[in-house]
C-alpha cells in the first residue's frame, strides 16, 4: 500500500518536467553498475519507476538465486530513480540512507523493482521500492522491500572550497 502524498510531494510531482524522465533514464543507464547488472527500465513517470534485472549466475550465491547485493542494487536504483524523476533540470541525487528487508528468495527469470516517491523535499527525498521475483511464466512474488533517503543536489550551485 502506498502512503498518501503530502502537499509538498504533490506539488513536486505535478511540477516535475516530463522530459527529465528521459534524461534520468540516460543518466542511470550510463552508470557502469547499472550496465553490469543488465538493468532496464520497464516504466518511468514522475514519482514512479519500474526497472528489471535478469537473474544472473554471476550475482548468485547458489544456482538461480541472487545474492542480497544484487537485490539491494535493483531496489536502490528503482527508489532513487523515482526520487530523481521529480527533480528540476540541473539537479541530481544520491542515496544517503537505506533499509532493505528481504522477505523471500530472489529466484526466477528476473527481478522487477517498483520505486516510488514517499515524500519529496528540497534537500531530501524519501523513496521506497518493492522488489518482485518474476518466474518464466511472468508470475511475481515479493522478495524484498526498501526504504531510502536521497540527497538532492543542485549541480549549478557553487560550493566554497574545502580546506
Amino acid at each position: 500500500m502506498t502512503a498518501p502524498l503530502t502537499p509538498a510531494s504533490r506539488y513536486a510531482l505535478s511540477n516535475a518536467p516530463h522530459s527529465s524522465v528521459e534524461t534520468l533514464k540516460a543518466v542511470v543507464l550510463a552508470m557502469p553498475m547499472a550496465r553490469t547488472l543488465g538493468l532496464r527500465f520497464v516504466h518511468a513517470e514522475p514519482g514512479r519507476v519500474e526497472v528489471e534485472i535478469p537473474v544472473s549466475e554471476a550475482f548468485s550465491f547458489r544456482p538461480g538465486q541472487l545474492q542480497a547485493t544484487a537485490v539491494f542494487a535493483v531496489a536502490d536504483f528503482a527508489a532513487v530513480a523515482a526520487a530523481g524523476s521529480v527533480l528540476p533540470p540541473g539537479w541530481t541525487n544520491a542515496t544517503v540512507d537505506t533499509t532493505l528487508k528481504i522477505v523471500a528468495p530472489a529466484q526466477g527469470a528476473c527481478l522487477r523493482a517498483r520505486g516510488r516517491v514517499v515524500d519529496a523535499g528540497r534537500l531530501l527525498t524519501v523513496c521506497a521500492a518493492d522488489v518482485w521475483a518474476v518466474d518464466a511464466a511472468g508470475q511475481e512474488r515479493l522478495c524484498a522491500t526498501l526504504l531510502a533517503t536521497a540527497r538532492n543536489v543542485d549541480l549549478g550551485a557553487t560550493r566554497p572550497p574545502r580546506g
